[in-house]
């Protein structure tokens, strides 16, 4: 996928007061960033930041921090956060292969992976975040009783992380592939993608795991 470069990303990602900049320095000491001991749950791949956003709206009595590759997404997200009022949300500009260098062990809650680019050829295979690769880093930084929560609209991707949840030892906790027409859908959060993809009557799939 090609990204249009937003003139000043960088600047203007550095000097919001939600961007975590200096990330290395912070590993095992998140609860110190966000001056409480509450629950922290991530966001891998955030995108434009709607989910994060809403969810931290949400739940007040939780910390959020969303992590996005690219800066001309990662200052959309920004953007939408202008009227937030809260204190329970955090950025990174990083890329997912570096979480273990991030968060300590079993620091992390909960993870979020919302429609992940799919990297359809086989030979990417391996930069998918729901490859089994992954699945060891999030073993490492989330706590024993934590979950994985993985929604997409891409069935092959889907039936693919299926396979390697299995693959990497995970337990499926909940598959649905119509999230939409399930009861879950009654607390789902949704992403721009999200809103975008079921609008055109594509189901959307999601897999809850955990060791």
């Amino acid at each position: 996928m090609r990204l249009r470069n937003v003139k000043g990303s960088r600047e203007t990602i550095a000097a919001n007061p939600l961007v975590i900049c200096d990330i290395t320095e912070k590993k095992g000491q998140w609860h110190e960033v966000f001056e409480n001991s509450k629950p922290l749950y991530i966001e891998i791949g955030m995108g434009k930041g709607q989910f994060i956003l809403e969810m931290a709206r949400r739940n007040a009595d939780k910390n959020f921090i969303g992590i996005e590759k690219y800066s001309s997404v990662l200052v959309r997200a920004l953007e939408k956060c202008e009227t937030f009022e809260g204190d329970n949300l955090r950025f990174i500009r990083m890329d997912a292969e570096k979480i273990t260098e991030v968060f300590a062990r079993h620091e992390v809650d909960g993870i979020y992976l919302n429609f992940s680019d799919p990297w359809p050829k086989d030979r990417h295979a391996k930069r998918r975040l729901t490859y089994r690769d992954y699945w060891s880093r999030y073993n490492e930084i989330l706590k024993p009783e934590g979950e994985v929560i993985f929604k997409t609209d891409n069935r092959p991707l889907f039936d693919f992380s299926l396979e390697e949840v299995q693959a990497a030892g995970w337990e499926l906790t909940d598959v649905t592939c119509d999230l939409h027409h399930s009861p879950a859908v009654e607390d789902n959060v949704m992403t721009e993608y999200e809103a975008k993809f079921s609008a055109l009557g594509n189901p959307i799939h999601r897999l809850i795991a955990r060791r």
